[in-house]
């Protein structure tokens, strides 16, 4: 399996995981709230909202094109001080780092 294979199962699963812990389920950004030069856009989406519609878009992209990987990806500390931040529950908590420290390694290491 290609690394860019690999990625796309790794993106499928974070998906699943989303919807399965109801992360999924929300407003597209408006078309404003892309031109953030904040890192994840955090002063115009929440972070499952640049996760789903900025994170996943970009990467499915990659794939799509087989493009080069990035050269470094660290998202999952982001997303578990996020998610404790908000009270998330532990369980849903470490599937969603679990899918996005996947998606990490594979970018980084490739």
């Amino acid at each position: 399996m290609t690394v860019h294979e690999e990625l796309d199962v790794a993106l499928r699963r974070l998906e699943a995981t989303m919807k399965a812990t109801n992360m999924w389920r929300m407003s597209a950004p408006t078309p404003d709230a892309y031109e953030s030069e904040q890192p994840f856009c955090i002063d115009t989406m929440n972070l499952p909202q640049w996760l789903r519609f900025v994170f996943i878009a970009r990467l499915d992209a990659l794939v799509e094109a087989e493009a080069p990987m990035p050269a470094k990806c660290d998202v999952a500390p982001v997303v578990d001080t996020y998610l404790a931040q908000q009270g998330t529950r532990a369980t849903d908590r470490l599937l969603m780092c679990k899918a996005i420290e996947e998606i990490d390694r594979l970018v980084t290491e490739n």
